[in-house]
């Protein structure tokens, strides 16, 4: 029996969940939903991914929830040698590119997209982001389309929800 995908989630699926359409107050589901999937070995982030939530403001609520509600083994570490090996390998690739500005190269350098897909190549995870594949960009190096370059699978939020079949219903509730 194949094992059920493990997904690893990039900072935009937080961040656009918190300012958007799965606010702490109004959607409490979804973060439950992240946390308790993650208990199954289902979903899961990286170290560098973190560093980047926890950049905000120490009262923001994704800050908060980071550092008080996810299980301490959520944010895995980047820093063993098969996924060095791994970043190296994507990070020579995007500045051999052709196809890529200098400028897209040096932001995608200090980013924690490469690191995404490293862990993913890795540990055969499915990367999650928010980011549209756009194969012909020149200004911007897209985590899908490096994902797609390393064979790495790559899903939305709303994919990944639906594979995980996680439900946000009121009724379950009794919510009238």
């Amino acid at each position: 029996m194949k094992k059920p995908a493990a997904y690893v989630l990039d900072s935009d699926v937080f961040i656009a969940a918190k300012n958007a359409y799965y606010a702490f107050d109004i959607c409490p589901g979804f973060w439950e939903s992240i946390v308790q999937s993650h208990q199954y070995d289902r979903v899961r982030s990286i170290d560098r991914i973190k560093a980047e939530l926890l950049a905000g403001q120490p009262k923001e609520d994704l800050v908060v929830w980071v550092k008080q509600t996810v299980p301490a083994g959520f944010f895995h570490g980047t820093q063993s040698k098969p996924v060095l090996d791994a970043y190296a390998e994507i990070a020579l690739w995007v500045q051999r590119s052709t196809q890529y500005l200098d400028r897209a190269k040096a932001k995608f350098a200090t980013e924690a997209d490469g690191w995404l897909v490293a862990y993913s190549m890795v540990h055969g995870t499915t990367v999650v982001t928010n980011e549209q594949p756009r194969p012909d960009s020149r200004s911007r190096v897209l985590l899908p389309d490096v994902c797609r370059q390393f064979k790495v699978p790559s899903k939305d939020t709303f994919t990944m929800l639906r594979s995980l079949a996680v439900r946000l219903d009121l009724r379950a509730k009794g919510a009238r």
